[in-house]
C-alpha cells in the first residue's frame, strides 16, 4: 500500500475513534435521548453498516465471533454512553483510553510477560495521572461517570485481547456488534420508562454506530497491516488528544489545568510503555 495511503487512512481511523467521544457527548448534553437508546441505536447501525461491508467484500457471513466477547462489546457501548451523561468528552477519552491500556497491560503480567526500568516507570506515571485525574476536588470529574468509563475502558480492554488472533478482524467484529445488538435492546426495554425519543439524538448515535465505529473500524482494519505493531499502539495516543481539541472546538467544554497534567502523565506513561516494550522486543 502506498505510504500516503496509509497515512491517510490512519488518520481518518483516529478521527473516527475520537469522533465517537464527541457524537455521543454531543448526543447525550444537547439532545433528549436517553443512554440506553443511544446504545441500542448505535450497536445496530453498526452491526448493520459492518455487515454490508463484509458482504460487499465477499465475506462467507458476519455471523462469525462469540457470545463472550459480544457482552464485552455491549458492556463498553453501554458504560460509555452512561459515562457520558457526566464527562466531558476530553476526560471521558482520557479515562477509557487509561482504562483500555491498563487492562491489555495487566493481561500482559497475568500472562507472564514483566515490567523493568521504563516500562514499570511508564506504568506507575500512567497510574499516578490516573489516580490524580479522579482524586476529589472541584475539577475532578463526576465519580459515577469515571466510574462507569473504567468499567467500559477495561471491557474494551477484555474485547481486544479477546479478539486477538480469532480470525479475520471486520468479520469478527461484524460477528459481535450483530450478537450485541439483543443485549442492548434488553437494556432499551429494561429502561423503557425513562426512554426518550429524540430525532437528533438518534442521528447521532447512527452516525456515531454506522460511520465512527463501522467504518471507522474497516479503515483500521485496513490500514493496520502496514503499520508496525509500535507505530500502531502510539498513534492512538492521538485520540484522547484529538477528542479534547473536539470537545473544547464544537463543544465548548472547558480544559482545567488536571486534566492536562493528568493527560500528559496518563499518555505519556502509556507510550513508555509501549515504547520500550517494543524496543525490548527488537
Amino acid at each position: 500500500m502506498p505510504y500516503a495511503r496509509i497515512v491517510v487512512l490512519t488518520i481518518l481511523a483516529l478521527v473516527a475513534f475520537a469522533g465517537n467521544s464527541l457524537l455521543c457527548r454531543a448526543a447525550l448534553s444537547r439532545t433528549h435521548i436517553d443512554a440506553a437508546s443511544f446504545t441500542s441505536v448505535r450497536l445496530l447501525s453498526g452491526a448493520l453498516v459492518l455487515w454490508v461491508l463484509v458482504w460487499l467484500r465477499g465475506g462467507a457471513r458476519a455471523g462469525r465471533g462469540n457470545w463472550l466477547s459480544a457482552l464485552a462489546l455491549f458492556a463498553y457501548a453501554a458504560g460509555f454512553s452512561f459515562a457520558y451523561l457526566q464527562l466531558s468528552a476530553a476526560a471521558g477519552a482520557l479515562i477509557l483510553f487509561g482504562a483500555v491500556q491498563t487492562t491489555m497491560i495487566a493481561h500482559g503480567l497475568r500472562s507472564g510477560e514483566r515490567l523493568r526500568g521504563a516500562r514499570l516507570a511508564g506504568l506507575l506515571l500512567a497510574s499516578a495521572g490516573l489516580a490524580g485525574l479522579l482524586l476529589p476536588g472541584l475539577s475532578a470529574p463526576p465519580l459515577t461517570g469515571a466510574l462507569l468509563m473504567l468499567g467500559a475502558g477495561a471491557a474494551w480492554g477484555v474485547y481486544s485481547v479477546r479478539g486477538k488472533g480469532t480470525g479475520d478482524p471486520l468479520q469478527v467484529t461484524a460477528g459481535n456488534f450483530l450478537r450485541s445488538v439483543p443485549m442492548a435492546l434488553g437494556l432499551s426495554l429494561l429502561l423503557l420508562r425513562g426512554a426518550a425519543f429524540d430525532p437528533a439524538g438518534s442521528w447521532y448515535a447512527f452516525l456515531s454506530g454506522a460511520l465512527t465505529s463501522g467504518v471507522g473500524y474497516a479503515i483500521w482494519y485496513a490500514a493496520l497491516p502496514s503499520l508496525r505493531s509500535t507505530t500502531a499502539a502510539a498513534v492512538q495516543l492521538s485520540v484522547p488528544v484529538l477528542a479534547g481539541l473536539g470537545g473544547v472546538v464544537l463543544l465548548d467544554e472547558p480544559v482545567t489545568l488536571r486534566l492536562l497534567a493528568a493527560s500528559v502523565a496518563i499518555l505519556g506513561g502509556i507510550a513508555l510503555v509501549v515504547l520500550a516494550g517494543q524496543r525490548g522486543q527488537a
